[in-house]
């Protein structure tokens, strides 16, 4: 009976997913290695996509993307202001 348990309980233990890509291009990679400062700093950002735009919050304000057909280039930095705000100037 107790063995019974212990399989029902291992099988039904959950794994944490992983939010990790399975693959990332060489320049998103160096780019988070770079951030990190190669591991030695904990990095946390917020970004977010919406249609043709990608944003990115950094501490001093929103690098906002839009998409090329190919990839996303930076549009412009906007100093101070927050993710949410950055989003709604371009709905």
């Amino acid at each position: 009976m107790i063995a019974a348990v212990m399989v029902f309980a291992a099988m039904t233990s959950v794994t944490p997913s992983s939010a990790a890509p399975e693959t990332i291009p060489h320049g998103a990679a160096m780019f988070l290695a770079s951030l990190s400062n190669d591991g030695k700093r904990k990095v946390t950002f917020r970004a977010q996509g919406v249609g043709t735009h990608y944003f990115f919050e950094e501490p001093g304000g929103v690098s906002v993307y839009s998409y090329d057909g190919t990839q996303y280039r930076r549009e412009k930095f906007l100093k101070g202001t927050t993710l949410a705000a950055a989003i709604k100037k371009y709905k």
